[in-house]
């Protein structure tokens, strides 16, 4: 059987109704996973017709992952859970972070969302020896003028990374985490979708391209499966060579 074969395999990929994530639960589904996601709108048939929103074959929930307390009392639709994807996020631009409530906000989401999920989660990934990953940004490890708070979450989601795994680990818990760069999703648009932006990105990328969410869903398969066993606390950066 191939490593990368999850049959039989339950997988829940918070943040999975857009992007990266669902580009994630797509690959997860396609290796033969069962892959349940949540968003934040009322239901799938809200993202229909969005691009990077593809929703069939996946299972759908609402939850704000900000609400710490919403999740401690979740109760999942599955009996275990061997995979923990957390690919939630939101950046906020127009230098909006600088102020305290909205810094506030993005750290919620970004940031203590992932304890209060793996806190949720953690006895059924004990109970399968399963792994979360966690999706933060090559911005952990860079200045992001303009996003305050998005940097600090995401330099904080790979330190978390870091912790929880030395942690858990005994417990057989593996947890590891993505950071991409620049990958073409709603969330980066400010970027992509300005040309003098787009220019100036592509410059600093030795690859001389935008990373894809295929790619990034390649890391998150390889990071699940028995091909990664001996990896565990690491934050895989992938870049295209940008912060060499």
């Amino acid at each position: 059987m191939s490593e990368l074969n999850f049959q039989g395999r339950t997988v829940l990929v918070i943040g999975g109704s857009s992007g990266i994530g669902n580009g994630i639960a797509r690959a997860f589904l396609r290796a033969g996973a069962l892959v349940h996601v949540w968003g934040t709108r009322a239901s799938a048939a809200d993202y229909t017709g969005e691009a990077g929103s593809e929703l069939e074959g996946l299972a759908y929930e609402q939850m704000d992952a900000a609400d710490s307390e919403a999740i401690e009392a979740y109760e999942p639709p599955f009996a275990r859970l061997d995979v923990l994807v957390q690919s939630q996020g939101i950046a906020l631009y127009g230098r909006r972070e600088f102020d305290l409530a909205e810094f506030r906000r993005v750290l919620d989401v970004n940031l203590t969302s992932l304890m209060a999920c793996c806190l949720r989660f953690r006895p059924m990934l004990a109970a399968a020896q399963g792994s979360v990953i966690i999706v933060s940004s090559s911005a952990a490890f860079h200045a992001t003028v303009g996003n305050p708070a998005y940097n600090a979450s995401k330099a904080g989601a790979a330190g978390l990374t870091r912790t929880l795994a030395r942690a858990w680990a005994e417990e057989g818990i593996r947890i590891n985490g993505i950071a991409p760069g620049f990958v073409a999703t709603r969330l980066t648009a400010v970027t992509v979708d300005n040309p003098a932006r787009r220019a100036a990105a592509l410059a600093r990328i030795p690859l001389k391209r935008f990373g894809t969410v295929e790619e990034m869903a390649g890391i998150a398969l390889f990071l699940a499966s028995p091909l990664s066993g001996y990896i565990v606390g690491q934050t895989l950066l992938a870049d295209g060579g940008m912060l060499l």
